[in-house]
């Protein structure tokens, strides 16, 4: 049985709408990616967080699940803590994707079976997440979710096709990004109830 982790990352937020405060903003949007993730049937939800951001990965949390003290929020160090725990194959997510569908991160594991890493776009710049078989391949060079892409990481590989793109799916990282919100969608409860609706 293959042992998987999908882990939201608590990357930095820059950006919130008018008039809401940017650490609510920032909780709520995490908020709702955690409780995606802990109803995953396939994967073991986790939480990966810089010192600074380790009192919000403790008030997000769900009972009992992991929280990674990671230097920085970037991949490597996430990935290296998953394979520390014994974990085959790990997705790195980013934790400002409220309204992810669950069916976008099983498509990001699922070429885990042929392909060492997998990257789904981020919907306009920078990556909504990695996946890797464990431990991490030797030529993935480390890298935060905001300013990498498939590109840039197929460049360090030994073939392109070491890496597989799969479906992308927007953060929100800015006014374009809110636009795109679907309130038919199932989840981002935490999101929704911020933003008045």
């Amino acid at each position: 049985m293959t042992r998987r982790v999908v882990v939201a990352l608590l990357t930095p937020v820059s950006w919130s709408p008018p008039g809401v405060d940017l650490l609510k903003w920032r909780t709520a949007l995490a908020e709702d990616v955690v409780d995606l993730l802990a109803m995953l049937a396939q994967a073991e939800p986790a939480i990966a967080a810089r010192p600074e951001d380790r009192a919000l990965a403790e008030e997000i949390a769900w009972p009992g699940m992991r929280i990674y003290d990671v230097p920085t929020a970037t991949v490597l160090p996430v990935l290296r803590a998953a394979a520390g725990d014994g974990f085959d194959q790990a997705a790195v997510i980013a934790a400002d994707a409220a309204d992810v569908p669950g069916m976008i991160l099983g498509k990001l594991l699922r070429p885990l079976t042929t392909r060492p890493v997998a990257v789904a776009p981020g919907g306009g710049s920078g990556l909504l997440g990695v996946a890797a078989r464990l431990p991490a391949p030797d030529w993935l060079p480390d890298h935060d979710l905001d300013t990498a892409t498939p590109m840039s990481l197929r460049r360090s590989a030994p073939n392109p096709g070491d890496i597989q793109s799969t479906a992308d799916w927007r953060r929100l990282r800015g006014p374009a990004d809110l636009a795109t919100l679907d309130p038919a969608l199932e989840g981002w409860e935490n999101t929704r109830t911020i933003l008045g609706g």
